[in-house]
């Protein structure tokens, strides 16, 4: 062979293998998180439920932050509200351990766990150890990922340590927007529109503002499909989490009846032990990687709900009302409009309910199956628990097509650490596409299949095929793959 086209090969081959290399340690690479919160109720539950997923991530602080609804000495659940359920984090671990060995040790977490912005609503005038540890996180150049700063309450313990980045090095504000990642359960205080769009905007930070969490806050029993509704039961909580799961499961505050009934409509499924509030957990459930690659554009969609640009970098809920306008400023409970439709005008137009929170509400029988497999796993060995399946596509995942051509996907590969049966169901994420219109997938139960690519896409059309895989362990488990062809000329 040519000397020259050898090392052409070579070349090829070095190259090649550079990018599986970089593919696989992107896929292999943990989300970054920092939690912001104001220790209400819901947030106490979302605490259980995210130390169970803390094996999924990097987990870079647990923050307490004040909001319009809760600060020290209104509504406060205490400058140690968390301390509690890291307690009990500590009593499960050692059996957490035996199913991944990636959960943070107890004395980790609790040396991350601190006092933010808690002496008023919206106040980021006090450099707190809260504040201090984003922007020791965010200052750290050694690590260049990606870091997801969540707000279960208000943002001002967040706004307070960009200010801080802004006031004493200036010239690394470039550097850290293209680290941060912003997602807000709604505006809980001004800090947003005061300080961090005037002052930030320019770096086009990408901010998500959910409201879609409303689905599995207070007023879930009213908004959630009848046939997923049992998964948020007494009955369902019972045997799933709260009984005979560890000392964490123990601690998550489901209803416990008398006063806190106030407010339930007649024949409502809130009784007592069932699902209470969790309006914080999309803010940590959409980095959750379930193959659905939702981290990479907000559009996306996954478990965390799924959102449409707005403005600058701003995401907002897809809202299905033609003609409607997002609110020039914040996005919270007097604007959102899932939060006004529940409070204005249910029950009626529930169609239209139905299809503003289905982004969230499609998803809860998989997120709920999951909770309860993460509770398996606070006391039961990894032989008696069950663990996700492992999807695996045979080919990239972003493909190019002309019209008309078809698509051969697999995902032949796919595996499930239990060795349990799989169900495979491939699927056309229509609200994802650009595409717009039905795609005809063949043999769509099997882990092999064809996509036709219609005739009448136009050239920069994207359509989104989902793998879904679940296993046929106790409790069934699901992962997915999104595949997404581009159509070409």
């Amino acid at each position: 062979m040519n000397s020259r086209i050898i090392l052409v090969v070579m070349l090829f081959a070095f190259f090649a293998s550079c990018k599986a290399e970089v593919e696989v340690k992107s896929q292999n690479e943990k989300p970054r998180v920092i939690v912001t919160s104001d220790g209400e109720i819901d947030d106490e539950c979302s605490l259980v439920r995210f130390l169970l997923y803390a094996n999924e991530w990097d987990v870079e602080g647990i923050i307490s932050s004040s909001s319009q609804y809760h600060w020290k000495g209104h509504r406060w659940a205490g400058d140690d509200w968390a301390e509690p359920y890291l307690e009990a984090y500590a009593e499960v671990y050692p059996n957490l351990i035996l199913h991944d060995k990636g959960y943070p040790s107890p004395e980790y977490l609790k040396s991350i766990t601190l006092l933010g912005n808690i002496a008023a609503e919206g106040e980021m005038d006090s450099i707190t150890p809260g504040s201090q540890r984003i922007v020791e996180v965010l200052l750290d150049e050694s690590d260049n990922r990606p870091v997801w700063l969540q707000a279960w309450g208000g943002t001002g313990t967040i706004a307070r340590a960009l200010k801080t980045i802004e006031e004493e090095h200036p010239d690394k504000m470039e550097y850290v927007a293209k680290k941060v990642r912003l997602f807000f359960i709604w505006e809980q205080d001004n800090t947003f529109q005061k300080y961090i769009r005037p002052h930030w905007g320019k770096y086009n930070i990408q901010a998500i503002i959910c409201d879609q969490f409303w689905a599995i806050a207070y007023q879930w029993d009213e908004i959630i499909p009848e046939k997923k509704i049992g998964y948020f039961t007494t009955e369902w909580m019972k045997s799933n989490i709260l009984s005979d799961h560890g000392a964490l499961c123990s601690k998550y505050e489901a209803y416990k009846g008398g006063d806190d009934n106030e407010g339930w409509r007649a024949g409502s499924p809130k009784q007592k032990g069932s699902f209470r509030s969790e309006g914080d957990s999309p803010a940590f459930l959409h980095t959750i990687p379930t193959g659905l690659r939702n981290m990479e554009s907000p559009n996306f969609g996954g478990w965390g709900g799924r959102f449409v640009n707005v403005r600058e970098n701003t995401w907002l809920d897809p809202v299905p009302f033609e003609g409607y306008e997002y609110p020039e400023g914040r996005w919270y409970t007097r604007s959102a409009w899932g939060r006004m439709y529940m409070r204005d005008t249910y029950p009626e137009n529930q169609e239209q309910m139905n299809e503003y929170f289905n982004p969230l509400t499609r998803w809860l029988d998989d997120i709920q199956n999951d909770f309860a497999a993460r509770a398996d796993w606070c006391v039961k060995t990894y032989e008696e628990a069950n663990h996700p399946p492992v999807v695996k596509i045979n080919h990239e995942l972003d493909l190019t097509a002309k019209p008309g051509a078809t698509v051969k996907l697999s995902a032949k590969g796919t595996s499930d650490p239990d060795s349990d049966e799989l169900n495979f169901n491939w699927w056309q994420y229509d609200e994802a596409d650009s595409y717009n219109g039905i795609v005809e997938i063949e043999n769509s139960i099997t882990s092999e299949v064809s996509v036709l690519v219609p005739e009448d896409a136009r050239s920069g059309n994207t359509i989104h095929i989902i793998c879904e895989v679940t296993d046929n362990g106790t409790p069934q488990l699901t992962r997915y793959q999104r595949v997404i062809i581009e159509v070409g000329e």
